[in-house]
């Protein structure tokens, strides 16, 4: 569970302190790097808030940062800038939805290091309400990453110079990747010839034809489901004459 990265109970939000004037010295090769030093150097340098920031290293030893909802921003600055650490291409920004949790949203940004051949991934949280830091500042690239989250997840960025929908249609309800998102969707989009546009109508799952054949087009030798020979002359066919 995240709450176990983030304490339990309600988050208070606090904005994060200056970093020391000694920031944490990002190592070239993130593979030698145990997840105790890690944990320690990024707690003493770029996080002054204890109980909530947590450090994790995932598989194939690419480090993944738990982080408050307030530090999105000087993380991302501090990664890119920071001459050890040079991520400088955001090649992923996206979402999950967990509904059990209090936070339920958990955004994920997927930062590269050309310099350094590494990867790491940034984590915070929000839930329907509260909105989360645009990254735009730091990152160009994370226009329409954050446009794509807010059409699908419904994830509001703060200060997003253009935040509206980018993959559904004008008049959409709903977010579709939201795991309460139902199946069917809440109306149903067709083309109305009388009216020349396309309307919006609520759903209707009724089916008004099935065609119960059970012949199916793609098979190359459909003849065993033929009826045998023997059953076709005594349904009064006559059995070819041989020449």
């Amino acid at each position: 569970m995240f709450s176990e990265h983030v304490g339990v109970g309600r988050l208070v939000s606090k904005k994060l302190q200056t970093p020391p004037s000694q920031p944490w010295t990002f190592p070239s090769a993130l593979s030698q790097v145990t997840p105790a030093e890690v944990s320690c150097s990024l707690s003493s340098s770029l996080f002054p808030l204890p109980s909530l920031p947590c450090v994790q290293v995932s598989c194939f030893n690419e480090l993944e940062v738990c982080i408050h909802p307030d530090g999105i921003i000087p993380v991302l600055t501090f990664l890119r800038d920071h001459t050890n650490a040079q991520f400088k291409s955001l090649v992923d920004l996206t979402a999950v939805d967990v509904p059990t949790r209090q936070n339920r949203f958990e955004i994920v940004y997927n930062l590269l290091s050309l310099r350094f051949n590494s990867r790491i991934r940034v984590k915070t949280y929000t839930d329907e309400l509260t909105p989360i830091e645009s990254a735009m500042s730091v990152f160009k690239a994370a226009n329409w990453y954050e446009r794509e989250i807010w059409d699908m997840f419904g994830v509001f960025f703060a200060n997003h110079p253009d935040l509206r929908r980018i993959l559904t249609d004008y008049g959409f309800e709903g977010h579709p990747f939201r795991k309460d998102f139902p199946l069917s969707g809440y109306v149903e989009v067709r083309y109305d010839d009388e009216v020349k546009r396309v309307v919006a109508e609520p759903v209707e799952l009724a089916q008004e034809f099935r065609k119960f054949d059970l012949n199916s087009p793609w098979e190359a030798f459909p003849v065993y489901r033929q009826p045998p020979e023997s059953l076709k002359l005594e349904a009064g066919d006559k059995k070819p004459e041989a020449k």
